[in-house]
């Protein structure tokens, strides 16, 4: 399942490195990614070494170099990602290590090498089959005082989907309980053409494969692997327009509008390793 998923995102490269979603024309900037309490969590990032796991088309990874990163690597398994990575950080001017591993064997990979800061996050826990088993990977990449931080969708926001209603109004459509909340089903097969940008279908691999993770079940994880989590944020902001009702924030982030109920859409996570 992982070697389709990899197949599927390395088919999905090229849609995405020409739609306005990405702005790899200019029209968006490494910061657009990133919420303004991120920065507030990581800290100054000058001279700490950040490594950016299941980092595609490395569109956040140039943040932490342009933020004074000593050393920043970006790691993801698809190869035609990383060749997209490494041209746009060349264009950029940013000194950036680009490596090319599924996460589970990220250790391998960077060769035993250990960072200040590990981030991930924005839909990368879902194509991850065990989470006790990552949370290990990621204790092995921490030096002794570094910091995970993961920024991803709640899993709320991926158990709610759009109730069928032709009598409402375009943009007025009313979100139910759709897909599982928790752990425990196993993998949600997929095989769509379309991916989640705008552009043309995907042509080749197609099909990929999820899992759902409770906010308890990662939580647990990184716990169980001898981390500690010092913080935990919950948001109603989106930095994409998820759902035909949402609107856009002052910080160009989206929000469902305020006569809707006030519910986590993404969550922040913070790991210390002692």
């Amino acid at each position: 399942m992982i070697r389709a998923n990899q197949a599927n995102w390395d088919a999905r490269t090229p849609v995405h490195v020409a739609s306005a979603f990405y702005g790899l024309d200019g029209t968006r900037t490494a910061d657009d990614w990133f919420a303004p309490f991120e920065w507030d969590d990581l800290g100054p990032l000058a001279g700490r070494d950040v490594l950016h796991l299941q980092c595609h088309l490395g569109t956040e990874t140039q943040a932490f170099a342009e933020r004074g990163a000593a050393r920043t690597v970006g790691l993801d398994f698809s190869g035609a990602a990383l060749e997209q990575a490494r041209r746009l950080a060349a264009d950029s001017g940013q000194d950036i290590e680009f490596v090319q591993a599924d996460v589970h064997r990220a250790a391998e990979a960077l060769d035993g090498r250990r960072f200040d800061v590990v981030y991930t996050g924005k839909g990368a826990l879902c194509y991850l089959p065990d989470l006790s088993r990552w949370a290990q990977v990621i204790a092995g990449l921490l030096r002794p005082g570094g910091m995970l931080y993961v920024v991803e969708f709640h899993p709320l926001l991926n158990s709610l989907g759009p109730a069928p209603d032709p009598g409402r109004a375009p943009g007025d459509e009313q979100l139910v309980l759709a897909h599982d909340y928790l752990e425990g089903r196993g993998a949600i097969r997929s095989d769509t053409p379309y991916t989640y940008t705008d552009g043309p279908p995907v042509e080749g691999a197609t099909t990929s494969y999820e899992w759902r993770h409770g906010l308890g079940e990662t939580v647990g994880a990184l716990v169980g692997a001898g981390l500690t989590v010092d913080l935990l944020r919950e948001t109603d902001l989106l930095p994409w327009k998820r759902f035909e009702a949402m609107e856009q924030a002052e910080n160009g982030w989206w929000r469902l509008p305020p006569e809707k109920p006030r519910i986590p859409l993404l969550f922040a996570l913070r790991a210390m390793k002692g």
